[in-house]
Protein backbone atom coordinates (compact mmCIF):
# COMPACT_ATOMS: atom_id res chain seq x y z
CA UNK A 1 0.00 0.00 0.00
CA UNK A 2 1.45 3.40 -0.97
CA UNK A 3 1.74 6.38 1.36
CA UNK A 4 -1.04 8.94 1.11
CA UNK A 5 -0.27 12.24 -0.60
CA UNK A 6 -0.62 14.15 2.68
CA UNK A 7 2.20 12.11 4.21
CA UNK A 8 4.33 12.89 1.15
CA UNK A 9 3.73 16.62 1.59
CA UNK A 10 4.55 16.49 5.30
CA UNK A 11 7.63 14.26 5.14
CA UNK A 12 8.98 15.65 1.88
CA UNK A 13 9.59 12.17 0.50
CA UNK A 14 7.92 10.83 -2.59
CA UNK A 15 6.44 7.33 -2.80
CA UNK A 16 8.61 4.76 -4.60
CA UNK A 17 8.47 5.12 -8.37
CA UNK A 18 7.47 8.79 -8.36
CA UNK A 19 9.40 12.00 -8.74
CA UNK A 20 9.13 14.57 -5.96
CA UNK A 21 7.61 17.90 -6.93
CA UNK A 22 10.24 20.57 -7.56
CA UNK A 23 10.52 23.38 -5.05
CA UNK A 24 9.16 26.75 -6.09
CA UNK A 25 11.85 28.77 -7.86
CA UNK A 26 13.44 31.73 -6.18
CA UNK A 27 12.50 35.01 -7.85
CA UNK A 28 13.72 38.57 -8.10
CA UNK A 29 12.09 41.52 -9.83
CA UNK A 30 14.53 43.79 -11.64
CA UNK A 31 13.58 47.46 -12.02
CA UNK A 32 15.24 49.67 -14.60
CA UNK A 33 15.11 53.05 -16.28
CA UNK A 34 15.74 51.94 -19.86
CA UNK A 35 12.88 52.68 -22.17
CA UNK A 36 12.45 53.51 -25.81
CA UNK A 37 8.79 54.40 -25.30
CA UNK A 38 8.37 58.12 -24.76
CA UNK A 39 5.25 57.81 -22.59
CA UNK A 40 7.15 55.68 -20.04
CA UNK A 41 9.25 58.74 -19.21
CA UNK A 42 6.24 59.88 -17.17
CA UNK A 43 7.00 57.09 -14.69
CA UNK A 44 9.40 57.42 -11.76
CA UNK A 45 13.07 57.39 -12.86
CA UNK A 46 14.68 54.03 -12.16
CA UNK A 47 11.25 52.37 -12.13
CA UNK A 48 10.07 52.66 -15.74
CA UNK A 49 10.29 48.96 -16.59
CA UNK A 50 10.50 45.69 -14.69
CA UNK A 51 11.11 42.02 -15.38
CA UNK A 52 11.52 38.80 -13.41
CA UNK A 53 14.58 36.62 -12.92
CA UNK A 54 13.96 33.10 -11.64
CA UNK A 55 16.44 30.56 -10.28
CA UNK A 56 15.29 26.95 -10.18
CA UNK A 57 18.44 25.66 -8.47
CA UNK A 58 20.11 24.71 -11.74
CA UNK A 59 19.42 27.58 -14.14
CA UNK A 60 18.69 31.27 -14.27
CA UNK A 61 15.64 32.24 -16.32
CA UNK A 62 14.84 35.83 -17.28
CA UNK A 63 11.31 36.78 -18.35
CA UNK A 64 11.29 40.27 -19.84
CA UNK A 65 7.94 41.64 -21.11
CA UNK A 66 9.00 44.05 -23.84
CA UNK A 67 6.59 46.13 -25.95
CA UNK A 68 6.97 44.03 -29.13
CA UNK A 69 7.39 40.58 -27.49
CA UNK A 70 7.77 38.57 -24.32
CA UNK A 71 11.44 37.62 -24.11
CA UNK A 72 12.26 34.45 -22.17
CA UNK A 73 15.97 33.66 -21.92
CA UNK A 74 18.36 31.42 -20.03
CA UNK A 75 21.37 33.69 -19.42
CA UNK A 76 24.70 32.00 -20.17
CA UNK A 77 25.91 32.02 -16.56
CA UNK A 78 26.54 29.27 -14.03
CA UNK A 79 23.92 28.34 -11.45
CA UNK A 80 26.00 29.84 -8.62
CA UNK A 81 26.45 33.20 -10.39
CA UNK A 82 24.88 36.15 -8.49
CA UNK A 83 22.66 37.43 -11.30
CA UNK A 84 20.62 39.77 -9.06
CA UNK A 85 23.88 41.27 -7.80
CA UNK A 86 25.11 41.69 -11.36
CA UNK A 87 21.95 43.60 -12.31
CA UNK A 88 22.37 45.83 -9.23
CA UNK A 89 26.02 46.45 -10.08
CA UNK A 90 24.83 47.62 -13.51
CA UNK A 91 22.47 50.26 -12.11
CA UNK A 92 19.22 48.35 -11.58
CA UNK A 93 17.19 47.94 -8.39
CA UNK A 94 16.48 44.29 -7.60
CA UNK A 95 13.90 43.07 -5.08
CA UNK A 96 13.43 39.47 -3.93
CA UNK A 97 9.93 38.11 -4.40
CA UNK A 98 7.92 35.05 -3.48
CA UNK A 99 6.44 32.83 -6.19
CA UNK A 100 2.99 31.95 -4.90
CA UNK A 101 1.80 28.52 -5.97
CA UNK A 102 -1.44 26.64 -5.53
CA UNK A 103 -3.67 29.64 -6.20
CA UNK A 104 -7.24 28.77 -7.20
CA UNK A 105 -8.82 32.20 -7.69
CA UNK A 106 -8.18 33.86 -11.07
CA UNK A 107 -6.04 36.98 -11.07
CA UNK A 108 -7.96 40.22 -11.55
CA UNK A 109 -8.07 41.56 -15.08
CA UNK A 110 -5.28 43.92 -16.03
CA UNK A 111 -3.68 45.30 -19.19
CA UNK A 112 -0.67 43.39 -20.54
CA UNK A 113 2.17 45.49 -19.11
CA UNK A 114 5.54 44.64 -17.62
CA UNK A 115 4.03 45.01 -14.14
CA UNK A 116 1.06 42.75 -14.92
CA UNK A 117 3.39 40.12 -16.36
CA UNK A 118 5.57 40.21 -13.24
CA UNK A 119 2.49 39.98 -11.02
CA UNK A 120 1.20 36.94 -12.94
CA UNK A 121 4.58 35.20 -12.74
CA UNK A 122 4.66 35.77 -8.98
CA UNK A 123 1.00 34.98 -8.35
CA UNK A 124 0.41 38.48 -6.99
CA UNK A 125 -3.28 39.44 -7.22
CA UNK A 126 -3.22 43.09 -6.14
CA UNK A 127 -5.27 45.02 -8.72
CA UNK A 128 -4.01 48.37 -7.41
CA UNK A 129 -0.35 47.67 -8.23
CA UNK A 130 -0.07 49.25 -11.69
CA UNK A 131 3.40 50.81 -12.06
CA UNK A 132 6.90 49.42 -11.48
CA UNK A 133 7.30 51.76 -8.49
CA UNK A 134 4.07 50.46 -6.94
CA UNK A 135 5.24 46.88 -7.49
CA UNK A 136 8.57 47.66 -5.84
CA UNK A 137 6.85 49.27 -2.84
CA UNK A 138 4.47 46.31 -2.55
CA UNK A 139 7.36 43.84 -2.56
CA UNK A 140 9.29 45.86 0.01
CA UNK A 141 6.30 46.32 2.32
CA UNK A 142 4.27 43.13 1.95
CA UNK A 143 6.21 40.31 0.36
CA UNK A 144 7.56 37.73 2.76
CA UNK A 145 10.63 36.14 1.18
CA UNK A 146 11.89 34.58 4.42
CA UNK A 147 11.55 34.95 8.17
CA UNK A 148 14.63 37.18 8.21
CA UNK A 149 14.54 40.60 6.53
CA UNK A 150 15.21 40.22 2.83
CA UNK A 151 17.81 42.39 1.16
CA UNK A 152 17.17 44.43 -1.97
CA UNK A 153 20.04 45.04 -4.33
CA UNK A 154 20.28 48.68 -5.34
CA UNK A 155 22.92 50.58 -7.27
CA UNK A 156 23.98 52.04 -3.90
CA UNK A 157 24.32 48.66 -2.16
CA UNK A 158 21.96 46.48 -0.11
CA UNK A 159 18.98 47.74 1.84
CA UNK A 160 16.63 45.81 4.10
CA UNK A 161 13.47 45.09 2.14
CA UNK A 162 11.32 44.13 5.11
CA UNK A 163 12.19 46.53 7.94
Amino acid sequence: MSAPATVTAITGTAPAGTTPAPAAPRAWVVFCDNTELAWLRLLRPGFRHCFVVLHDGSHWIAIDPLAPLLEVTVPPVTADFDLPGWFAANGHTVAPATVRTGLRKPAPWGPFTCVETCKRLLGLHDQFVLTPWQLYRHLVRHDVFSAAPALCHTPLGFIAANP
